[in-house]
């Protein structure tokens, strides 16, 4: 999950003035042929003088993680089921939103970064409704028994450890397509958010270009560093119970994009953190967001490769050995 809202510096702190290769690059532009793009030329200048490639990956952060959710409600309405997520996968999800949104108010950050918070923290809680009403609404309907051959057939329990899958091992739900048309169109949707990223940072670079800039000194404060690694341990622990789920249902009722978005957007957080600077001092008082970026991306990798592990079994013939 995002961490960016108890984190400011990595979208604030101006790069030194140290002249810088892309600088040069920029200058020789301005009397030169190779760039007869004006918007490339800008887009390069901004680039040099300001602290721009840590705020572009901080907005591209944030448009992966504004997205995140999406995929996962919409298959979860889709297959009228929640069951393909952890209860405690998305419960663990709501602790650390929380935290973060307690720690945006208490810190008296931005409100657009308290509005992001209590955003995350409602699409946790529609996750969780969504789990329980499918799972009310199945129990429900299957309360009146139907009668197979005259034999009164029990009522299916629905729990946390129902499989998604039919009797005969086949996934219950709609066919996904090619493995290499679904790889595509993840680029494709990634490269569309990334680029959506690229285009907040400069419309937010053209408002606030005159503006003054501050770099104000990076202090390791304690009480934010406890619950910055407190918020890390929840992320990282969030993702243990789901890949044990993952094991009982081959993944299916998961949206692969929920963990594809998760990628991108600690990636691209924990870079916008590495842009700023790479000091000592930097590093240890961002320690714990990076941790908890960083670390959960090899989990969400693990998690979509036991997706694309599944959806490979699953269209394999079966063996023909048998009599």
């Amino acid at each position: 999950m995002c961490l960016a809202a108890l984190h400011k510096s990595s979208f604030e702190s101006p790069l030194t003035s140290r002249s810088s290769p892309l600088l040069g690059l920029a200058l020789h532009s301005r009397a030169s042929t190779s760039f007869p793009q004006r918007g490339l030329k800008f887009f390069v200048v901004m680039l040099a003088q300001t602290d721009a490639l840590s705020s572009i990956l901080g907005w591209m952060s944030i448009s992966c993680w504004i997205v995140v959710y999406s995929p996962q409600i919409v298959e979860n309405y889709q297959l009228q089921s929640g069951e393909g997520l952890s209860v405690f996968f998305v419960l663990t999800w709501l602790v650390g939103d929380l935290c973060n949104l307690f720690g945006a108010i208490l810190s008296g950050l931005l409100p657009t970064v308290k509005i992001l918070a209590s955003y995350y923290t409602v699409c946790d809680c529609i996750l969780l409704f969504q789990i329980y009403y499918y799972r009310r609404k199945r129990s429900r309907k299957s309360t009146l028994p139907p009668l197979v051959s005259g034999v009164s057939v029990p009522p299916a329990q629905v729990s946390e450890e129902t499989p998604l899958l039919n009797s005969n091992g086949s996934p219950t739900h709609r066919a996904r397509g090619p493995m290499g048309l679904q790889f595509a169109k993840y680029a494709g949707v990634v490269f569309f958010i990334c680029m959506t990223g690229v285009v907040a940072w400069f419309v937010d670079e053209r408002i606030h270009r005159d503006a003054p800039r501050s770099n104000p000194e990076e202090v390791i404060e304690w009480k934010g560093q406890v619950l910055g690694w407190f918020s890390a341990f929840l992320f990282l622990g969030a993702r243990i119970p789901q890949i044990m789920k993952n094991l009982q249902t081959r993944c299916e009722g998961l949206s692969p994009a929920l963990f594809v978005f998760s990628i991108m957007g600690n990636t691209t957080y924990a870079l916008s953190i590495l842009a700023v600077s790479l000091s000592l001092h930097h590093l240890a008082a961002n320690a714990a967001w990076l941790a908890g970026s960083g670390l959960t991306v090899f989990l969400d990798m693990f998690v979509l490769f036991q997706f694309f592990y599944y959806q490979t079994a699953d269209r394999l013939p079966p063996a023909s050995g048998e009599s």
